[in-house]
């Protein structure tokens, strides 16, 4: 009797807190020093992207707010006020 191969389910993207924590996880382990270079490299791959995953969050966040507090469609961003 042959076993059906079902492809992989491809992953589900993470939210930007679950990414920011297995970032912060990644670098620790890294850190560390006690993985082999093979595992590091992948770790650092996996890294890159959740760095990018994170990035886009951030900047898709940075346009709704920008949306929702300036109605006018040609407005120009404004730098905060630094205290």
């Amino acid at each position: 009797m042959k076993k059906s191969t079902n492809p992989p389910a491809p992953e589900k993207t993470p939210s930007f807190e679950q990414a920011l924590a297995e970032l912060e996880g990644i670098v620790d382990v890294l850190e560390r020093g006690e993985t082999t270079l093979e595992e590091s490299l992948a770790a650092f791959e996996r890294g890159v992207g959740l760095t990018r995953l994170c990035q886009q969050a951030l900047d898709t966040a940075e346009q709704r707010v920008r949306i929702l507090t300036d109605a006018r469609p040609d407005a120009e961003p404004e730098p905060f006020d630094t205290p």
